[in-house]
């Protein structure tokens, strides 16, 4: 069932989203060359708590770190690691979520290490741009598959394979609630957008194919198929 926030509900959904937002500024501009993803899960884990807040990606279903850290060929769930070195060239996507006073707040974002190439730049504009064509295509009254037919109709001219496997999700109380939200065309997703709903929108977007391949090792970590 789709949970319709009250106006109390929204403004302690606010006060997470800052939160959540503030935790990615501070963690992103830790990173750089040498650094580990294990330092920056370390940093975010302590800045949470010093704000009174929970790192809800830990433990949440077994998942054994307070952030994901996807670099390069991974697409999402990547599990921060002290082997896991950042290098010049590398693109990194940093998600995040923080439970605060019983309401999530979640983000993510791309971020560069030096010097990256142009293809890689392309690709981070274009997805950003996706997520915000797609945000403007919600309003009350219309559909949750307007979003992935406004992300779809950006994306796909340009070549770009929008991950199907994964989507955008409801948020509140509970980290995942409905409704599931495609980022791709013709969805069987048609729920009503009415005034209360919180989802996220959250474009995977791959240079080639759209499929995934999921880590059967750790579990978590979502990969291209074609590297």
């Amino acid at each position: 069932m789709i949970q319709i926030k009250s106006k109390t509900e929204i403004e302690k959904m606010k006060d997470a989203g800052k939160l959540a937002a503030e935790l990615l500024y501070e963690t992103g501009q830790k990173v750089k060359a040498g650094v580990s993803t294990l330092e920056l899960n370390d940093f975010a884990h302590s800045f949470t708590l010093k704000h009174n807040a929970e790192s809800a990606p830990l433990n949440y279903r077994g998942f054994p770190k307070s952030i994901c850290t996807s670099i390069n060929e991974v697409v999402c769930h990547g599990i921060p690691s002290a082997k896991e070195i950042l290098k010049d060239g590398d693109i990194i996507n940093l998600d995040v979520t923080v439970k605060l006073n019983g309401y999530h707040g979640d983000t993510s974002a791309m971020f560069t290490v030096g010097t990256i190439s142009e293809k890689a730049q392309k690709l981070i504009d274009h997805t950003k741009k996706s997520m915000w064509i797609g945000i403007e295509a919600i309003h009350a009254g219309g559909r949750i598959s307007d979003i992935g037919n406004a992300i779809d109709a950006y994306l796909t001219p340009l070549g770009y394979g929008i991950v199907r496997a994964l989507a955008g999700h409801g948020i509140g109380r509970k980290f995942h609630e409905e409704p599931l939200v495609p980022h791709y065309a013709n969805s069987e997703v048609r729920s009503q957008i009415r005034p209360g709903m919180i989802f996220t929108v959250e474009p995977m977007v791959n240079e080639g194919s759209e499929k995934v391949t999921f880590d059967k090792t750790d579990g978590w970590t979502v990969r291209t198929i074609d590297g």
